[in-house]
């Protein structure tokens, strides 16, 4: 069995140890490790992606992210999750572990990243079977971060008759590190969730499994604070007042929510209370940007 390597890189320091664990590790070689270079062109992931296979010689491409942690024996686990399955497999999903702290709780930005471990079809360890890549056209480019582009490509892999099978081997994905408006700037993904809803239509969220979204609660906490601001400039002062209310009611349930699974310390009780109130309307921006940007776009 053939199989190539392909990774996408912004030039993450874990990229010369992956580098060094899929030379040395243990197992058959790849036919060739395709790293594609994407911090001068910032094409995007799936850019990087589609120009890594279509290069590959490889009966089989497995992607990998560049912040990932590869087992020693990587390699031979890959090719014992590929060996033998039937022709109507066009891809071997990796089993993802997230290591969270051992002494407390995971904070907000851990327990995003922790999502990984259960999420379906996602790039960060997954081979595809090059014919199916081919047939399917490869990732849709219009989708520019790493970011529901996996999701997409799986589902017209799926769509042309071709099973997704979930593998044996184990790879680690760090947590990402985290800035005190990761979350905020994490909003930027519903421009890509409104790519989504035209490309697979309003029911795409249950065909990836994913969670049902709080963007509806995002535009009431949204319109209820941009009405307190309008109410208090035209003079509507009881209007505005009752607005507000709203606005603090459903900014505080939200940050709650995000605070109470968390360490609690005083600096992740700030940046929750902080980022829940900067998250609706910039959620709000986007996914307008978004519908702007995409409203011609037909599956």
């Amino acid at each position: 069995m053939k199989y190539s390597v392909v990774i996408p890189t912004v030039g993450r320091p874990n990229l010369d140890e992956l580098l060094d664990a899929l030379v040395e590790g243990e197992g058959p070689e790849p036919v060739e490790i395709i790293v594609v270079d994407d911090r001068e062109t910032r094409l995007g992931p799936a850019a990087a992606r589609n120009s890594g296979w279509r290069e590959a010689r490889g009966d089989w491409v497995a992607f990998i992210d560049d912040d990932v942690v590869l087992a020693p024996d990587w390699k031979a686990q890959l090719c014992a999750d590929l060996a033998g399955l039937p022709d109507d497999v066009g891809a071997s999903q990796a089993r993802i572990v997230v290591p969270l702290p051992e002494d407390r709780k995971p904070t907000d930005a851990e327990r995003g990243t922790a999502g990984l471990a259960s999420a379906r079809w996602i790039t960060a360890d997954m081979a595809y079977r090059r014919e199916a890549l081919a047939r399917a056209g490869g990732f849709d480019e219009r989708f520019p971060r790493a970011y529901r582009e996996d999701a997409e490509l799986a589902l017209r892999v799926q769509d042309l008759g071709y099973r997704i099978v979930r593998g044996e081997r184990v790879t680690t994905h760090p947590v990402k590190p985290a800035t005190f408006l990761t979350s905020v700037d994490q909003q930027r993904g519903n421009a890509d969730d409104a790519l989504m809803r035209r490309l697979v239509g309003p029911g795409w969220r249950a065909r990836i499994g994913g969670q049902p979204g709080r963007f509806r609660m995002h535009v009431l906490t949204t319109a209820a604070g941009a009405g307190a601001v309008l109410c208090g400039l035209l003079g509507w002062r009881r209007a505005a007042v009752r607005l507000g209310a709203v606005w603090a009611a459903l900014t505080g349930w939200f940050a709650v929510r995000r605070i109470v699974p968390g360490p609690r310390t005083a600096d992740e009780v700030v940046r929750m209370v902080v980022t829940s109130a900067l998250i609706p309307p910039v959620a709000c921006w986007h996914r307008v940007r978004g519908e702007l940007r995409h409203r011609r776009v037909r599956p």
